[in-house]
């Protein structure tokens, strides 16, 4: 007999390999389905699914202002997924997705068997409702990729599968699918995922687009636009060809497709809050209250009384104003140098890149070259020039301020023709400062500013700082006056004085800022002058204890000592506190609780708290009345006048704050609606600088602020709105002029016969 041939020696030994193999795997798959089904999760939980969602904060116009989330998700029904996507995503992914029963038999057996005849782990194709076990039951499922616990964690993957597909429709899980999984830049679901790379929600996504998003989806972190352009094309192109072959679009329209770039039109990092203080203290106080759980993926809707626009200018006017301090005080070198650091200037990135940057905005530049007074600079993808114009306040040469490799602020300026922009050198400052704008009528707060910049610190000044508020106490001590029958008219003594202050203690001399002294004045005019003499002897005469219980109707809870020294600041308070206190004033003397928030609600809409306006009568409606015109003449012809506040042309009232060594400077001023409170100083108290007063460091930003609320309000309102006088209060012609009094108080005028 004619022995065998080789070939046919070969397949009877293979075959019995294989059919050994195919035992074995069976084998193991018919032990896990024993061992394992009691294991798996109830499938029927899922009637319930609700993906984690993103918390958003509102501002008082509705629009969105900070965001929590873990996972950053907006769940969306299948009618808002387009068909593009829907096609794109199962021709990428499982192109027998409507047909199947949950998973491919055939390429499981492949690889199962590909796996013990190699000893190593075979790319398996799973089918989209296999990712969807492993995504939605990850701790059920398993993590093993490799060997006999992979092979296990596959077969516990299909068995969940299988259930799926028993008792949910196609569209019920592409729909899970499409809200679950991640798309790279903590982006999860489609919806965010079109937001986050082409600025739109999914339902408006091109062909293109959709191609891209679904291309992404094996390794969305490699293959996504922001980290490899060319991979997601590769990607893009990928699932093109694929709804070609499955007939959703023809060849000529991929063909097309392909030929056009990947535009983006979102960011690859998190949206920035422009109230980032704010957001931040509602976290603390929300997460204590809901747990981090709820706050992070519970899709909450919190809404605040917080005015956009006036927190931009907020924003600006206190950057604008701590740069134009820290400017006067020199130019410091740049600390960080990235050659220094063995990195080249072509490899090197900075967080902030990953941001749109606009005209306008201030970055940080990478120094590429300086050369003939010229300072060449990049941030990301944008290179810029900056010129002796752009450095000039240094009152420096280029070669002597920066390097190669230098990491500096720079303000981006308008493109030249050949794409460069003209850019100025700028330094973060070094002084702090912080900003609070309420609501009189409501205490909402409409803006907060906690720092020079969050980024840098956290730590929130305008609420947590505690500062010697200076000046800012006069008007407690003239209010007390009022009560006790003074009258703006009274005459008062600024002349040299000495107390004494007990036993053993040296006498209390108090100063005036410009050590000079102007004898009798009138109580309007010493605080308008903000006068220290006066308003001390004013504290003798009164006594501490009483002068103090007025601010203590007014809300400010910080310990206040009783002595002479606290009627010129020498207690302190935090800038909401004495902010929130002075809001009182044009409101005929009654202080809302300030409102971080006013109302929060869960993402089916269901209210689990409100919270409205709480008022507290806190001083007689005319004592306010007349305090509050007293703080008008600071305005009109004392420390708080200027061509800048005369310029409003708007009904205001305010004080400046100064501290003797010039460690604070304050001004908290008002209209009719609204007060706003600005902070100066550093986080370590020292000198700001020689005769740094709340006049000239902190009005200026609250100028410009006010302005940007007066601008608007003069836009929407038929005539600027007045301080309510009380009935009970009487305008009296003086010698100096129209004054304002408690009726029974007025003085008695001579006629002439």
């Amino acid at each position: 007999m004619t022995p065998p041939s080789p070939w046919k020696r070969w397949i009877a030994r293979f075959s019995v390999v294989i059919l050994f193999v195919i035992a074995a795997a069976l084998g193991t798959a018919g032990g896990v389905l024993v061992a394992f089904t009691d294991d798996l999760p109830a499938i029927s939980a899922l009637d319930d699914y609700s993906p984690g969602t993103i918390t958003r904060v509102l501002g008082r116009d509705g629009s969105v202002v900070g965001e929590f989330a873990t996972e950053r998700r907006q769940v969306v029904t299948y009618e808002d997924i387009p068909a593009v996507l829907r096609n794109a995503i199962i021709s990428a992914e499982d192109d027998e997705f409507m047909t199947h029963g949950g998973i491919h038999p055939l390429l499981m057996g492949w690889a199962a068997v590909n796996d013990v005849l190699s000893r190593r782990r075979t790319p398996g194709r799973s089918t989209i409702t296999q990712q969807l076990a492993r995504q939605l039951f990850p701790e059920a499922v398993g993590f093993e990729r490799v060997g006999t616990a992979g092979r296990i964690r596959k077969i516990k993957e299909a068995l969940v599968a299988l259930q799926i597909e028993k008792r949910y429709s196609k569209q019920e899980i592409l729909t899970m699918y499409c809200n679950k999984v991640a798309w790279g830049n903590r982006a999860f679901g489609v919806e965010a995922a079109s937001r986050l790379y082409f600025g739109k929600p999914a339902k408006e996504l091109t062909l293109g687009e959709a191609a891209t998003i679904a291309g992404m989806l094996p390794a969305p972190q490699r293959f996504n636009p922001y980290a490899s352009m060319e991979a997601s094309t590769r990607r893009r192109n990928y699932t093109l060809d694929r709804m070609a072959e499955e007939g959703y679009i023809t060849r000529d329209e991929a063909v097309a497709e392909k030929a056009k770039p990947i535009v983006t039109r979102g960011q690859p990092a998190a949206p920035q809050s422009i109230a980032p203080y704010l957001v931040e203290s509602l976290r603390v106080q929300l997460e204590e209250r809901y747990g981090a759980k709820t706050l992070y993926e519970g899709g909450l809707v919190i809404k605040t009384g917080l005015d956009p626009a006036l927190q931009r200018a907020a924003h600006q006017a206190l950057d604008e104003g701590l740069r134009r301090l820290d400017k006067a005080r020199g130019f410091r070198k740049p600390v960080r140098n990235v050659i220094e650091e063995k990195r080249t200037l072509d490899s090197f990135r900075h967080p902030r890149w990953n941001r749109e940057i606009a005209t306008g905005d201030i970055v940080p530049a990478l120094v590429t070259d300086v050369e003939a007074g010229v300072i060449r600079v990049r941030a990301g993808r944008l290179t810029g020039t900056i010129a002796k114009q752009g450095y000039a306040w240094t009152k420096r040469r280029a070669e002597e301020l920066v390097k190669a490799g230098d990491l500096v602020e720079v303000k981006v300026g308008k493109a030249k023709t050949d794409g460069v922009f003209e850019g100025e050198l700028e330094q973060a400052p070094l002084l702090e400062g912080a900003v609070v704008a309420i609501d009189n009528r409501t205490g909402a707060i409409l803006a907060m500013e906690g720092g020079s910049s969050f980024e840098r610190s956290q730590f929130n000044r305008a609420v947590q700082a505690k500062r010697q508020v200076g000046s800012l106490f006069k008007p407690f001590v003239y209010m007390a006056a009022l009560d006790k029958g003074y009258t703006a008219m009274s005459q008062l003594d600024d002349s040299p004085v000495s107390f004494d202050v007990g036993p053993g203690q040296p006498p209390y001399e108090p100063k005036n800022y410009d050590h000079e002294y102007k004898g009798p004045i009138t109580l309007r005019r010493a605080l308008e002058l903000s006068r220290n003499v006066p308003a001390v002897a004013m504290m003798q005469t009164l006594g501490p204890a009483q002068v103090i219980e007025y601010p203590r109707k007014l809300g400010i809870t910080t310990p206040i000592p009783e002595f002479l020294s606290v009627a010129i600041g020498a207690a302190e308070g935090t800038l909401l506190e004495m902010t929130s206190a002075y809001s009182a004033l044009p409101n005929q003397g009654v202080r809302l609780t300030p409102l971080l928030f006013s109302e929060v609600t869960d993402r089916e809409g269901n209210i689990l708290e409100r919270h409205r306006p709480e008022p507290h009568e806190s001083i007689r409606a005319d004592t306010a009345y007349l305090v509050t015109e007293l703080l008008h003449g600071v305005m009109e012809h004392g420390t708080g006048a200027n061509a800048n506040t005369a310029a409003l042309k708007w009904p205001v009232g305010g004080k400046t704050g100064t501290t003797d060594d010039y460690t604070d400077a304050w001004f908290i001023g008002f209209d009719a609606e609204i007060t706003i409170g600005v902070w100066i100083g550093y986080d370590q108290k020292k000198p700001i600088g020689s005769n740094a007063t709340g006049t000239t460091v902190a009005l200026p930003i609250w100028t410009s602020i006010m302005k940007s609320w007066v601008d608007r309000r003069r836009q929407e309102l038929p005539a600027p709105p007045e301080f309510q006088r009380p009935g009970n209060v009487i305008v009296v012609n003086t010698a100096a002029g129209p004054e304002f009094f408690i009726s029974g108080t007025e003085p008695i005028i001579k006629r002439p016969n």
